[in-house]
């Protein structure tokens, strides 16, 4: 069970694939709230240390794939902010 609840974690954050893919390919992220993309990225960094201290593979995976994506996402939002 440990270990469907693992990749579950792990797969959950690639759900924002569809995001950055929309956003590239419109060449824009007007309609995202840079506050939004940069305050759910700060809340999911302020998480990771409780994880790695929780020593709960499941926690630790999902921190690190959604760190990642949410990061990816930022990323994406501000430079497509004003278009390329």
């Amino acid at each position: 069970m440990k270990t469907l609840g693992f990749w579950a974690s792990v797969i959950l954050p690639l759900w924002d694939i569809p995001l950055i893919v929309q956003v590239i390919k419109r060449k824009s992220s007007r309609d995202i709230s840079l506050t939004w993309a940069a305050g759910i990225w700060v809340t999911a960094v302020l998480m990771t240390p409780a994880s790695f201290m929780e020593h709960n593979i499941i926690a630790i995976g999902f921190n690190i794939a959604n760190v990642t994506m949410l990061s990816l996402v930022l990323l994406v939002v501000y430079k497509y902010r004003n278009g390329q």
